[in-house]
This record gives C-alpha cells, sequence and structure tokens, in this order.
C-alpha cells in the first residue's frame, strides 16, 4: 500500500493509503466531504535500513560539499590464493 497525500482548501493536509497507482487527481476530503487535490511529496525515506539512510545521506551531501582529498587512495590489496604461498619465490 501506498500513501497518498491531498491537500483541502478547509481542513489542510490529509493522508489516504491505497494500493499503488489507484490514487485519483482529486478526493473528498474526511472532514468537510469537499474536493481535495492530490499532492506530490517524497516518499517516506525515513523506513529505510540505517545503512542505506547513511550512505543516501552521505551522497546528498557530497553534491553540494565533495570530500576533499590530498592524496591519491590506496590501491586494495587483493588476498594471496592460498595455494600460492607454496610456489616458488624468485
Amino acid at each position: 500500500m501506498a500513501t497518498y497525500e491531498y491537500d483541502c482548501r478547509e481542513c489542510g493536509r490529509f493522508e489516504v493509503k491505497l494500493p499503488m497507482g489507484r490514487a485519483t487527481g482529486t478526493r473528498n476530503c474526511p472532514g468537510c466531504h469537499r474536493s481535495a487535490h492530490r499532492v506530490f511529496s517524497a516518499p517516506h525515506l525515513s523506513a529505510l535500513p540505517a545503512p542505506v539512510r547513511a550512505a543516501r545521506a552521505r551522497e546528498e551531501r557530497s553534491r553540494d560539499e565533495p570530500d576533499v582529498v590530498t592524496a591519491v587512495p590506496p590501491k586494495p590489496r587483493r588476498a594471496a590464493h592460498p595455494a600460492s604461498s607454496r610456489l616458488p619465490r624468485p
């Protein structure tokens, strides 16, 4: 179920849970029963797992405040295969 947000001129904003893709452009307000227009809002990202939220926040910060580096990062060390330790060394 997706949460859709509507804006009533009399009562303000309210949310409706509907199957994805079933929201209409207008809906009757539950308070005053007048027509309310759909508002497009950001999805509820707070429901994401903490590591995903942290990665998204880091990615968004990097747009305006990129990390400054002073040296080339070191190459990652490749793990040697256990059988290679038995090979003769030059």
